[in-house]
C-alpha cells in the first residue's frame, strides 16, 4: 500500500481530531476548527501537506455534494411549494441586489461588463456548507433568520443551472481546454445549445430519479444485503454527480434535485442514513482543504489588495443581505444575523470562477484573487459569526430561539411504527382513521411497495439501526410503536430505543405471555399481547349469538381483559418454577372465574336493548332472555 496516501490520511484525521474539538470547546464550532486545522497544516504554516491541498479540495468538495443530497431528501415537493413564497422573494431580492452591487464594483475595477456580470453572479453564492453547518450547531437553523438564510441558499443552489447555463452565452470567445484538464459533452457547441442541452440534463436527472432510481432501490431492497443498499446509495449520489458534472453543471445541484425527487420514495430515511456517514467526514475534509488552500503567498505579496478585496466582499454582501432582511421584514437583530451568516463568497463560487476562467471571461491573474476572496471570506464567517453572537446581538437585540409554533412545518409525526404486518398496518389504519399521521417503517420491501401504492406512507428501513429512527424523527417524536413479527427483534428495537430515546413512550407487540414476561422484565408497562382481543372479540360475539346481551358480553369481555392482565403481572415472578406456576395460574383462573360471576350476576344489564344491533327495533328481544 502506498505508505505516502496513510500520510496524509494520518495527518488530515489527526487535524479533526486535534483543531475540532479544541474549536468546540471554546465555542467556535467545528467548522472554524477545521478551516483553522487546514491553515496551519497547509504549505503556507508547518507545510505537512503541500500542492496536493487543491487536489484534496476537489475530491472532498463531494462532502458539499453529499449534503446537497441529504437536503433534498428532507425537502418533500409539497414542503418546497409551500416555501415557495420565502424562496423565490428571499432569494430574488438577495440574488438581485447582491449581484448589481458587485457588478457595479467590478465595472470600477476595470472589468469588460460580461466579466463583471458574471463575477456578480459568482460573488452573490454564499456557502451552502459553512452556513448551515454552523447555524445547526448554534441551534439558529428554526429562527426566523436561520429559515430564511436556508431559503436564500436553495435559491443560490437553484439558480446555479440558469447561471452556468449563460455563462457561455457571456463568455467573449470559446476558451481551448488546457492539456489534461476534463472536458465536457457540450465543448464545441453554439451557446443556445448549450444551455438547451444543461436544461435537458436536469430534466432527465428528475426523470431518472423518479423512475429509475426507485425501482433500482426496491429490487436491492429485496436482496437483503444492507451493504449493496449502502453501494446503491452511493452509486446513485456519484452516477448524478458525474452526469451534471460532465455537462457542466453543479454535481452538488445534481445530486440535490436527485434528492428532492427521492424525498417522496419509501427508501428515503435508508438512503440518508446511509449517506450521513460520508457526508460527514467528506465535509470535515473539505474545510481542512479549503483552509490549506488559502494562497498565503499572494496575501503576503499584496496583503493590503487581497485583504481591502476580502473586506469590499464581505461589506457588499453584509449590506445587500441587510436591505434584503429588512425587506422581509425580518427585526433588527434577525437581519444583523441573517445578513452575518451570509456575507461570504460560497464554494459554488470555486466552480464558476473556474469555468469562467477556462471561457476567458477572467484573465489567471483574477482568478486566483477571486479564489482567494472566496476561500478567506469562508475561513473568517464563523469568526463573524461568534463576533454577531457574543458582541453586538446582546447589546442590540435578543436573538430568537425558535421559529414561532404557527410557521412551523412538522416533518416528523408525532408517531412511529416499526413494523407495519397485520398487527402493525391495524394499528396505523385506526391511527390515520382518527386524524392522527405516523411515520411507518419496515424492511419487507415488497409490501412496503404494496401499501404506498394503497396511499400510506410507508418508509423502508430497519428500525433496529439508531440512524434510521434518528432520519425518521425519534428525537421529535412521542411515541413508538414496537409491531416487529419477531420478538427478538422487537426486544433489541425496545432496548436501543429505552437507551438512545427515553423520552419516547414505548408501546410493544407481544406475541404471548412468555413474550410479554421478557418485556415487563425490560420495564415496560405497555405491552399488547397480538391475540387476546382478537380471541376475546371473538368470544364476546359467540355470547351474544348464545343469547346474551350485547352490552352484557361486552362488558364481560372488558372484565375478563383486566382481570386476565392482572393475573399476569402475578404470574411473572413464578415462571421460571413450573410448580408453582401451575399453581398460581390454577388459583387465578378460579378467581377470574368468580369475579365474572360476580359481575354477571350485579350487572343484569336487562335495558341494554341499543347495544343488540342485530335486533331489529320494531321486534324488540325479550328482557328476560339471556343474562
Amino acid at each position: 500500500m502506498n505508505t505516502a496516501f496513510l500520510q496524509d490520511a494520518l495527518i488530515y484525521l489527526a487535524t479533526a481530531l486535534v483543531f475540532v474539538p479544541v474549536a468546540k470547546r471554546l465555542g467556535l464550532g467545528s467548522v472554524l476548527g477545521y478551516l483553522i486545522g487546514g491553515i496551519l497544516i497547509g504549505p503556507h504554516f508547518l507545510g505537512l501537506i503541500g500542492g496536493e491541498g487543491k487536489d484534496i479540495l476537489h475530491f472532498a468538495e463531494f462532502g458539499v455534494v453529499m449534503m446537497l443530497f441529504l437536503i433534498g431528501l428532507e425537502l418533500e415537493p409539497a414542503h418546497l411549494w409551500r416555501m415557495r413564497r420565502l424562496i423565490l422573494g428571499t432569494g430574488v431580492v438577495q440574488m438581485g441586489v447582491t449581484t448589481l452591487c458587485f457588478l457595479g464594483a467590478c465595472l470600477l475595477l476595470g472589468f469588460p461588463w460580461q466579466a463583471a456580470l458574471a463575477s456578480g453572479l459568482a460573488l452573490s453564492m454564499s456557502s451552502t456548507a459553512i452556513v448551515l453547518q454552523t447555524l445547526k450547531e448554534k441551534g439558529l437553523d428554526r429562527t426566523q433568520s436561520g429559515r430564511s438564510a436556508f431559503a436564500v441558499l436553495l435559491f443560490q443552489d437553484v439558480a446555479v443551472i440558469p447561471i452556468l447555463a449563460a455563462l457561455p452565452l457571456l463568455a467573449l470567445y470559446t476558451a481551448p481546454v488546457p492539456a489534461g484538464a476534463s472536458r465536457t459533452f457540450l465543448e464545441g457547441l453554439p451557446g443556445w445549445a448549450q444551455t438547451v442541452a444543461l436544461l435537458g440534463t436536469v430534466g432527465l436527472v428528475i426523470l431518472g430519479g423518479r423512475f429509475v432510481a426507485v425501482p433500482f432501490l426496491r429490487f436491492i431492497a429485496r436482496l437483503r444485503l444492507r451493504e449493496l443498499f449502502t453501494v446503491s446509495a452511493l452509486f446513485i449520489v456519484v452516477a448524478t454527480a458525474y452526469i451534471m458534472g460532465r455537462v457542466g453543471l453543479s454535481p452538488a445541484l445534481g445530486t440535490f434535485l436527485a434528492g428532492v425527487v427521492l424525498a417522496n420514495s419509501e427508501y428515503r430515511h435508508e438512503l440518508e442514513s446511509d449517506i450521513e456517514p460520508f457526508k460527514g467526514l467528506l465535509l470535515g475534509l473539505f474545510f481542512i482543504a479549503v483552509g490549506a488552500s488559502i494562497n498565503f503567498h499572494l496575501i503576503v505579496i499584496r496583503p493590503l489588495e487581497i485583504l481591502a478585496l476580502v473586506g469590499g466582499a464581505v461589506a457588499i454582501k453584509f449590506l445587500a443581505l441587510c436591505l434584503t432582511g429588512r425587506v422581509a421584514r425580518m427585526t433588527f437583530d434577525q437581519t444583523l444575523l441573517f445578513s452575518v451568516s451570509l456575507a461570504q463568497v460560497g464554494e459554488f463560487a470555486f466552480v464558476l470562477f473556474s469555468f469562467m476562467y477556462q471561457l476567458h471571461l477572467l484573465p489567471a491573474e483574477w482568478t486566483d484573487r477571486m479564489m482567494g476572496v472566496t476561500a478567506i471570506s469562508m475561513t473568517v464567517t464563523p469568526l463573524l459569526l461568534l463576533v454577531s453572537e457574543r458582541l453586538i446581538l446582546p447589546r442590540f437585540g435578543t436573538r430568537e430561539t425558535e421559529e414561532k409554533a404557527t410557521d412551523a412545518v412538522d416533518l416528523h409525526p408525532p408517531v412511529i411504527i416499526a413494523g407495519f404486518g397485520p398487527f402493525g398496518s391495524t394499528v396505523g389504519r385506526f391511527l390515520r382513521a382518527n386524524g392522527v399521521q405516523a411515520t411507518i417503517l419496515d424492511t419487507d420491501s415488497d409490501r412496503v411497495d404494496l401499501l404506498r401504492k394503497m396511499g400510506f406512507k410507508v418508509f423502508y428501513g430497519d428500525a433496529t439501526r439508531l440512524d434510521i429512527l434518528q432520519a425518521a424523527g425519534a428525537d421529535r417524536a412521542r411515541i413508538l410503536i414496537a409491531a416487529i413479527g419477531s420478538p427478538d427483534i422487537n426486544q433489541e428495537l425496545v432496548e436501543k430505543v429505552q437507551r438512545r430515546f427515553p423520552h419516547l413512550t414505548l408501546m410493544v407487540r407481544a406475541q404471548g405471555r412468555p413474550d410479554a414476561y421478557t418485556l415487563m422484565d425490560m420495564g415496560i408497562r405497555n405491552i399488547y399481547r397480538e391475540s387476546l382481543d382478537t380471541s376475546v372479540r371473538l368470544g364476546v360475539d359467540a355470547l351474544v349469538k348464545l343469547g346474551f346481551r350485547r352490552y352484557s358480553a361486552t362488558r364481560a369481555g372488558q372484565n375478563f381483559l383486566k382481570y386476565d392482565e392482572a393475573a399476569m403481572h402475578r404470574l411473572a415472578p413464578h415462571r421460571h418454577d413450573e410448580s408453582a406456576y401451575i399453581f398460581t395460574t390454577r388459583e387465578q383462573v378460579e378467581l377470574q372465574e368468580r369475579l365474572l360471576t360476580h359481575d354477571r350476576e350485579a350487572n343484569p344489564a336487562l335495558n341494554d336493548h341499543a347495544w343488540d344491533s342485530e335486533v331489529r327495533a320494531d321486534h324488540p328481544p325479550d328482557a328476560g332472555t339471556g343474562p
